[in-house]
Formats: C-alpha cells, structure tokens, sequence
C-alpha cells in the first residue's frame, strides 16, 4: 500500500511534476525533485511544493546517495528523455522502488523500460489525463486533477501490489476517475482522444492568418482551437512514437469529414442531418458522465 512513509521523487518539475508535487506534498508526503534548473527547485522550494530537490544540468549526472533515497519515482519527462536518463541512472535506484510515469504514449514507452530495467525494480505505466496551455512549473497547480482521468497501463510483468500503489496514487492526486488499460489499448484511445483532436486545433489555425479573424470570432472557433497553443517539441515526439494508431484515427476523421462534405455538396439534408442527430447522441454521453458522482 501507498503510505505517508514513501519517499516521493519528482524527475522532471515542469506543470506535471510540478502539480503532482503540490498535490502530493499538500497530501503529507516527503517529496523530492530533480530538474534540469536551479530557478525550478528554487520556485518549488519557496512555494513549498516539495522538501527538497537538486538541479542536474542537461549531460550532468544527478548525485547518486540522492537517487538512492526514494521509494516512488514518478518521471514526469518526454518519453525519449525517460529512457535515457533511466539508462544512465537506474543503478542509483534504491533496491526495490517503484517506477511510474505521466507520459502520453505507452508502447513506445512501458515495454522498453520494463527490458531494460533492473530485476529488482518495478515500473508501470500511468498518465494523467490533464494539463492546460501554459507549461512550467510556475503555471503547476494540483486544480488541474479536479474532475480529471488517470489511467493507469500494466503490462504482464506488473504486480498486484504495484498496480494498486499506483491507482492510489491516483487518488492522492484528487483524479476523479481511474480507469486500466494495457498500453496498446491506451494508445489507440489516446491516439482518438488526444492526438487526433491536437492535429485538428492545428490544421484549423494554420487554414487561414488569424490575426484579423481574432476580431470576429465567436466561442466555436476559439473553444475549438484551446489547444492549438502547443509544445511542438512535445507533441511532435508524441505523434511520431505514436504514428500508427495516429495516422489510423486521422484516416477514419478524414472518411467522416469527406461524407459531411460530399452530402453538402449534394445538398443532401437527410444525411448532413442524419450526421448531426449522432453527433448530438454521442455528446451527450460526455455530458452525463461529466454529471454523475465521481463519474461513476
């Protein structure tokens, strides 16, 4: 079980870190972190977001007897950066810690990790469904859990134990729905959900030079496009580990759109309207969920 005597290291304290290690330290924990930036462990010092925590510039090794220390690592890292810092680090891991992450792909990320990790060290994948535009560990804020999703992706090589440490982590965390996946099922959701809705926002905004249109514009547009104000260096690694489910949902966005398309351009009321009662049926599911008790 996840008690308050599990030391808790943050690797990575941009928002996500950040906001797990208020939510986490507000919940009683000892939580430490590592960043590449001094300015981060300073600002997360003085907010009191965290006990402690050391800097460890990009291609400088963090302290070793510090790793060592920690009972749950959380890496709040872009999926490549994991890797690598688990390959040059995992040996100053404390024998029998527990791994997790928050990234937003998974094959590409559990199984490779799983391989290369030592036997004595356990890591399941989990990722927060939440965040918003502003990235830093200035804009961190555990509000961003409230009403969220955390899933939570096990493979065969996960314990019991393990998987409910990490469905209580969700908890801590304050999501309202934790739900398991195996990571080949969370990518194929995530690749919908996510990724394919990230490429819309940005196709729509790079359609047409917005700068005079900012002056007409209604909620559509803008409620559309929230989240086309991107992290490309993210986001474009996330499409890329991702491509073959992204490139499948992209498909199946292109064979819908070009139907709506074709029934306009033959006039054809029945089937634009016909797309829009199932539109309308399918929405309302969101909005009866969003409704229920902790989405139950």
């Amino acid at each position: 079980m996840l008690d308050l005597n599990t030391k808790i290291l943050i690797v990575g304290l941009g928002l996500i870190g950040g906001s797990y290690a208020e939510a986490l330290t507000d919940a009683g924990y000892e939580v430490g972190a590592v960043s590449h930036k001094r300015d981060d462990i300073d600002y997360a010092l003085y907010r009191g977001i965290i006990s402690h925590g050391i800097a460890a510039p990009e291609g400088v090794k963090p302290d070793p007897s510090y790793i060592g220390r920690f009972d749950l690592i959380i890496f709040a890292l872009y999926p490549k950066a994991l890797t690598a810092w688990l390959s040059e680090n995992q040996s100053a891991i404390k024998s029998g810690a527990l791994l997790t992450d928050v990234t937003g792909v998974k094959c590409a990320v559990v199984y490779d990790v799983q391989n290369m990790l030592r036997s004595d060290l356990e890591f399941i994948g989990a990722h927060p469904m939440a965040g918003r535009e502003s990235s830093g560990v200035r804009n961190a804020t555990k509000e961003i859990f409230k009403g969220a999703n955390y899933i939570v992706t096990p493979t065969g090589k996960n314990t019991p134990s393990a998987i409910d440490k990490c469905r209580r982590l969700g908890e801590t965390l304050g999501f309202a729905r934790i739900s398991t996946l195996s990571p080949e099922e969370h990518d194929e959701m995530i690749g919908f959900l996510s990724q394919l809705t990230h490429c819309i926002a940005v196709s729509l905004m790079v359609c047409k030079d917005s700068q005079h249109l900012v002056d007409y514009t209604g909620d559509s547009f803008r409620d559309l496009t929230r989240i086309a104000k991107i992290n490309d260096r993210m986001w474009s690694e996330l499409f890329l580990l991702n491509k073959d489910q992204l490139l499948r949902q992209m498909d199946i966005f292109t064979d819908k759109f070009m139907q709506l398309r074709d029934a306009i351009e033959r006039e054809d009321s029945d089937s634009i309207r016909a797309m829009m009662r199932l539109s309308t049926e399918r929405r309302s599911y969101f909005d009866i969920k969003q409704n229920q008790p902790n989405g139950e």
